[in-house]
């Protein structure tokens, strides 16, 4: 248990049934009456933010989540099939758990399954910022047609369809950021 005065941006306490990231944290001492704790916190699964003015010495459950080096394997129905690196074990993760990161997954791709410590329960996984990416399929870009960063749709080996810029063409690879989904540069 950890109390509202000790919590820190970045720490993931469980409240209102759900896991939650404290993202901005401010103690107010206001002149009148008690000292109070605002804070933002993330919702681990959703990605809603939610304001929080909380009691000092409210308690709330710290969870703490570990990470394991994976590389993706394969996909099986519904199931992203990962291996770990370090005792090369395979595990199984759900769809509803890869969530968005699927559009980036190739097989042998490195990645970080964050796991509970407390119950060992999967909770998703986590990308390197950026990946390399080979376009499969996007329109011709023509020379001289573009008047400032003019940007086309493009679908990547994994299915995913980002804005890229003009100039590239089908077979290109490039590098995209994982986070925003967006064209980095050619690879």
């Amino acid at each position: 248990m950890i109390v509202a005065n000790d919590i820190r941006p970045g720490m993931i306490v469980e409240m209102d049934n759900g896991l939650y990231t404290c993202t901005e944290f401010q103690h107010v001492k206001p002149g009148k009456g008690g000292a109070f704790v605002k804070a933002k916190f993330k919702n681990f699964h959703v990605g809603s933010v939610v304001d929080k003015t909380l009691r000092p010495e409210e308690k709330f459950h710290l969870v703490k989540i570990f990470k394991r080096n994976v590389s993706f394997l394969y996909q099986s129905q519904d199931n992203y099939v990962f291996m770990d690196n370090d005792s090369y074990e395979q595990v199984e993760v759900s769809q509803d758990k890869v969530g968005t990161a699927a559009g980036f997954l190739k097989e042998n791709n490195e990645a970080s399954l964050l796991a509970r410590d407390d119950t060992g329960e999967i909770m998703g996984i986590e990308l390197p910022t950026t990946v390399n990416l080979t376009v499969t399929e996007t329109d011709p870009g023509f020379k001289g047609n573009t008047v400032t960063g003019a940007t086309k749709p493009a679908t990547m080996e994994t299915g995913i369809v980002i804005q890229v810029p003009l100039f590239v063409n089908v077979d290109d690879v490039i590098r995209v950021d994982t986070r925003t989904s967006m064209y980095i540069e050619r690879a």
